[in-house]
């Protein structure tokens, strides 16, 4: 069985709030998931693990999987698989470029095939012309059942005292594990990063398959910024923020607008007091890459 080496170990940053919110008794605190790999970071490997062990365990010979050309889940599963030692193609959305993600991805030995935008939204069909004996398929995002498994494990590195998780949502493959695992006094905030997202919500449902469970959801699509890895001023300017004050860092496409959205849900005072809140840092970093320097001050 295949185990991730953590380079840290993941830990909860207490973040004091501004005095104006101190008078609702809210504890809040950021799960730092990015801290445990420099590349397979975040919730990446919990909804790897189960997978990439599963096709070691049927003896396949390489990895196919899907995402965009800014894709953390390319580059984790590049990353993962040279680790284990098993081959990996990257089914890439859109003509071929030249970023980091996809540099680092081929570095680590992931073989690239770039498919049209046209072409990507039919990965049934794709799957059919590319399939090569042995190979093991994972989804975009490693959505389904093993992946909302391996995240289903995150919940252990939250305390029970937690009231409610925020996370960020893109397959829903996190939030679906987390419902999974969730205490019966805990909600699960779910902030949804592409525009026009709601059908994620029967994503998730799919994954969970438990209707009271679902219950224990709260859906917000008001933080997308305009859509995927939007980053207008607003949002840059709060990442600089939150750097200066806490030394957390943030991504454009996750993690900013999940703390930009905790911290806009506090001053709404959407949280009962004696509320503790946890929002989930699912790494992701390097897709600042795409940013201008010195846009960011970290």
């Amino acid at each position: 069985m295949f185990t991730l080496e953590f380079e840290q170990m993941p830990y909860l940053q207490a973040i004091p709030l501004p005095q104006t919110l101190l008078n609702q008794k809210i504890t809040f605190s950021v799960l730092r998931l990015d801290v445990i790999h420099s590349e397979i970071s975040g919730n990446k490997w919990f909804k790897l693990k189960n997978y990439l062990n599963n096709a070691l365990l049927q003896n396949c010979q390489r990895i196919v999987t899907f995402g965009g050309p800014f894709s953390n889940h390319i580059l984790a599963t590049a990353a993962a698989c040279q680790q284990a030692k098993i081959a990996c193609l990257g089914i890439i959305r859109g003509e071929k470029v030249n970023n980091y993600t996809l540099a680092a991805a081929a570095e680590k030995g992931m073989a690239l095939h770039f498919v049209s935008r046209e072409a990507y939204k039919n990965k049934r069909l794709l799957q059919q012309q590319l399939q090569q004996p042995n190979d093991y398929f994972i989804n975009e995002g490693g959505y389904g059942h093993l992946g909302a498994l391996g995240a289903k494990d995150i919940h252990s590195f939250i305390p029970p005292t937690a009231t409610h998780i925020l996370a960020a949502v893109g397959t829903g493959t996190m939030a679906a594990g987390l419902l999974m695992a969730a205490e019966p006094n805990q909600t699960i905030i779910a902030i949804p990063v592409l525009k026009g997202a709601d059908a994620i919500q029967q994503d998730i449902a799919a994954l969970v398959n438990d209707s009271d469970k679902m219950k224990q959801m709260i859906w917000k699509n008001e933080y997308h910024f305009g859509g995927y890895a939007k980053h207008p001023a607003a949002l840059i300017q709060s990442m600089n923020e939150w750097w200066n004050l806490y030394q957390l860092p943030t991504d454009i496409v996750y993690t900013a607008k999940l703390i930009y959205a905790t911290r806009h849900l506090m001053e709404q005072q959407f949280f009962p007091p004696n509320s503790h809140v946890v929002a989930i840092h699912s790494g992701g970093l390097q897709g600042n890459t795409s940013l201008s320097k010195n846009i960011l001050q970290f």
